[in-house]
């Protein structure tokens, strides 16, 4: 009887609302980690800054450099860093590396604005910086608000000028025009992708000329200013990274302050859960991994996409200094290993009905939201989890009392998205993407639940503890 009690009390639980079923504890916990988790998204606003502030938290919570030991035993925690761009944490467990790892993996771009390589020019009497977009975006959601660059510049001599304007209250901000309305008659006639088109998404710099200048006084001010400043000449600008992203600090959103709204949570909410729940899960049986990696939103190529053998290096050089590498035992590492691919779904919106199946929809408030498989249509692209790989995870979060939803990204034929699942199962590890519910995904500003932050957190934990 007390059995059938519990099982009722259960069910009827993950039917309710997170919020109602949290104590006063929780409550708190829910609001000190949300804190941490707005602040993480002010110091990351690209994937440059957020390695660097993941690197500081981890040595915090005495995480190591692997390039810079020489030796690994049990117990040890070690961090490889790549192009300061992607990062691999490590926590080396009692069993051998051989038998597998416990991975949380997600990615650390966003959708924004890139610089181009020779950005600086004036028309009209403006000056502007030339952009190329990067990811999916809705290009019309990019005028008007208020833009901050942030990225690197890099002289010929290899120093670096580390560059972030728009974010303090002294800074200027930056922003990119659009039509009047009175004089929009033919522009409203186009479709939603060319109202905005990718060449008009150019930032204006200003617009005071700079004296003495016959030609393009006020683009000569901007590179003066920059002169002046960073002491970069305008070649410079040639070796640069500079990337343009909305101006402003995550908030609380919502009368009842219940969610957060911020740039960029596609897919850092998933970073810093992750995150967090491998710095916090101290002693493991089973050597537990997060890999934060780069370019996601443009297929995972590159140095230091999950494409690249970033990860996989890592996993050897761990090998070597454990004191036993061979290419066998890395093939069983990866192939044995589990993983939560950790990236935002689709929240059920009441405003766009259409899109959704409710049926088969992820929902605030109701934990993070796995997905057996992503892709579009009939399911091209996808990782497609076993059900034995889910059953284990049904079992550990009903063990943890972790609530999750299981969901698809959408009606069948209503677009489709993918994560870096895929990439990893190539190995022949078991993968599922599995994370948290967002509103408008790929807009400058998104929206998730503090209560889903909170338990797929509290998710990430019970998986890198209990999963054998």
């Amino acid at each position: 009887m007390g059995n059938t009690d519990s099982k009722k009390e259960n069910k009827d639980n993950k039917e309710k609302n997170l919020w109602e079923i949290y104590d006063d504890t929780q409550l708190k916990e829910l609001e000190t980690f949300n804190e941490a988790y707005k602040a993480f998204l002010d110091a990351g606003k690209t994937e440059r800054e957020c390695v660097t502030e993941i690197v500081r938290q981890a040595e915090e919570a005495g995480y190591r450099n692997l390039y810079s030991t020489d030796s690994l035993k049990a117990g040890d925690k070690v961090y490889a860093a790549w192009m300061e761009k992607s990062i691999a944490l490590f926590n080396i467990g009692e069993e051998p590396l051989e038998q597998g790892m416990n991975i949380l993996g997600a990615h650390i771009d966003s959708p924004r604005l890139d610089l181009k390589q020779n950005p600086l020019y004036e028309d009209g009497g403006f000056a502007y910086f030339d952009t190329h977009y990067y990811g999916g975006i809705k290009k019309y959601q990019w005028v008007t608000i208020p833009l901050s660059i942030h990225g690197v510049i890099v002289r010929k001599d290899g120093t670096k000028e580390v560059i972030s304007i728009g974010e303090n209250e002294s800074d200027p901000v930056f922003v990119i025009t659009d039509l009047l309305v009175h004089l929009s008659s033919k522009q409203m006639e186009k479709t939603a992708a060319k109202v905005v088109e990718g060449e008009k998404l150019d930032i204006l710099m200003g617009s005071r000329p700079l004296g003495g200048e016959e030609k393009d006084a006020a683009a000569a001010r901007i590179m003066k200013l920059l002169e002046d400043t960073y002491h970069i000449e305008r070649d410079d600008l040639m070796s640069a990274e500079l990337e343009v992203v909305p101006a402003g600090r995550a908030r609380d959103c919502g009368l009842d302050k219940s969610m957060v709204m911020a740039y960029g949570q596609d897919d850092r909410i998933c970073a810093y859960t992750s995150l967090k729940a491998m710095l916090d899960v101290d002693k493991v049986n089973r050597t537990s991994c997060c890999i934060l990696v780069d370019k996601e939103e443009i297929g995972s190529v590159g140095a230091t996409g999950m494409h690249s053998r970033f990860f996989e290096n890592a996993v050897a050089d761990m090998f070597d200094k454990l004191g036993g590498f061979t290419e066998l035992k890395l093939r069983r590492a990866l192939a044995y290993s589990t993983m939560i691919s950790s990236d935002v779904s689709a929240a059920y919106d009441p405003m766009y009905t259409e899109v959704y199946d409710k049926k088969s929809t992820s929902f605030f408030g109701k934990g993070p939201v796995f997905c057996k498989y992503t892709g579009r249509g009939g399911k091209s692209g996808s990782n497609d989890a076993n059900a034995e790989y889910i059953a284990k995870l049904r079992k550990i979060f009903d063990e943890c009392k972790v609530h999750f939803q299981m969901a698809e990204l959408g009606k069948v034929d209503a677009g489709g998205g993918g994560t870096i699942a895929y990439i990893l199962a190539q190995y022949g590890m078991e993968v599922i993407d599995g994370g948290v519910a967002v509103l408008s995904m790929h807009a400058p500003w998104e929206i998730s639940s503090k209560a889903d932050v909170y338990e797929a957190y509290r998710g990430y934990c019970a998986f890198l503890k209990k999963m054998r």
